[in-house]
């Protein structure tokens, strides 16, 4: 057995070995730590104790990391990642349109409150159709009295015919009916709106709903012959041709005799729309009897 020989008895060579032996030891405990952590090493060969002590020995530090691989894409993942862009989609697309209609709302809201504190004259047009002619009376007594004559309305009519007593008279407007001029039978009245009972105590009375003076539609004049002034009392005298003039604040307008006709006082087809300005005249007939009823039809002069 060979007696252990003391460090400085040991020449140059042997203690290299020695140290070379003692380093090969050490990275043999190191690696067989990474092997039990799970840590990967690059090992290097076992250096040839012939080498010269300069040649290098490779290691591997407790601080080197190996490069990370990408994880692979789970395509469940990729569809519900798509679903959820495809719902952020449309939730920025609906709240665009609720924009868009919130502004158009405010719009009409901002115009209606205009027209509302602009309100335009409107003339109001009754709920139902006149099922007499206007004008209608019994005839006066020797003192010159006189009533609406209900008898001429069938009685199962009556209750409409009330219902139009209620109709609102339109307000004001500059294009109304104010003045009727019929120079041939010396005509020269105001124009009230409104032909129920009291309108025509007033004057000639235009039936409301019907159009304004010099516009397309029937203008529906009516007023008593022989009673309040007897305004209309020759309208049997007119002939085609003859003048009837309708003045409103602004300016006037011609209209020119077209003809007469004797009707019943339920022949309520007189007053329905044209499709030219025409002015439509009605009276009682004959003088002081009034069963009838006689109009007269003009046309606005070109």
């Amino acid at each position: 057995m060979a007696r252990k020989k003391a460090p400085e008895d040991l020449s140059v060579e042997e203690l290299r070995r020695l140290l070379v032996e003692k380093r090969r030891g050490a990275r043999k405990d190191r690696l067989e730590h990474y092997r039990r952590t799970g840590r990967v090493v690059a090992v290097a060969p076992d250096l040839n104790l012939d080498s010269p002590p300069s040649a290098p020995v490779i290691d591997t530090t407790e601080g080197s990391e190996s490069n990370p691989q990408p994880a692979p894409v789970n395509p469940r993942r990729k569809f519900l990642d798509r679903i959820l862009l495809g719902v952020e989609v449309l939730a920025v697309l609906g709240l665009a349109a609720i924009i868009f209609n919130g502004v158009g709302l405010l719009q009409t809201l901002n115009n209606e409150v205009v027209a509302a504190l602009n309100p335009e004259t409107v003339t109001p047009t009754p709920l139902v159709m006149a099922v007499v002619l206007p004008s209608g009376h019994k005839p006066p007594d020797a003192q010159g009295n006189t009533a609406p004559n209900d008898a001429e309305i069938p009685s199962h009519l009556l209750p409409m015919v009330q219902s139009l007593a209620n109709v609102p008279v339109p307000t004001a407007a500059p294009d109304q009916a104010v003045r009727i001029q019929i120079p041939s039978i010396n005509v020269d009245a105001p124009v009230v709106q409104g032909d129920g009972w009291e309108q025509l105590k007033k004057g000639v009375g235009q039936y409301i709903g019907s159009t304004p003076p010099g516009r397309d539609g029937n203008l529906v004049l009516s007023a008593h012959n022989d009673v309040y002034g007897e305004i209309f009392r020759y309208l049997d005298r007119l002939v085609p041709g003859d003048q009837v003039v309708i003045y409103t604040q602004q300016r006037q307008f011609t209209y020119i005799v077209d003809r007469t006709v004797l009707v019943e006082p339920t022949a309520v087809e007189v007053m329905a729309p044209t499709a030219s300005p025409t002015v439509t005249l009605i009276s009682c007939y004959p003088y002081l009897v009034n069963d009838q009823r006689i109009v007269v039809f003009a046309r606005l002069q070109n």
